[in-house]
């Protein structure tokens, strides 16, 4: 690998991103940090981490559920009558 492509690619990987908050989320952003004892930085890392992991397992169970429920969808209506 070249050293101007193994750049780009480390640089994709590890670059910090700019986070641009309003006033009032970087208000709200301090005062849960300075409650925790924790920096802003990891409270909104933490707040992504969440995020992401909340929405997959959404993801995930939409994708079972369109799968699975058209098999049961006549044992459901009966049920449900």
């Amino acid at each position: 690998m070249s050293k101007e492509r193994w750049y780009h690619t480390w640089y994709r990987w590890f670059m910090a991103m700019t986070l641009r908050l309003d006033e009032q989320e970087t208000e709200a952003l301090r005062r849960r940090a300075e409650l925790e004892g924790r920096s802003m930085q990891d409270v909104a890392r933490q707040a992504v981490r969440d995020y992401v992991e909340r929405t997959s397992k959404r993801e995930l169970l939409d994708r079972v559920l369109d799968r699975e429920l058209p098999r049961y969808a006549e044992a459901l209506e009966r049920l449900g009558q």
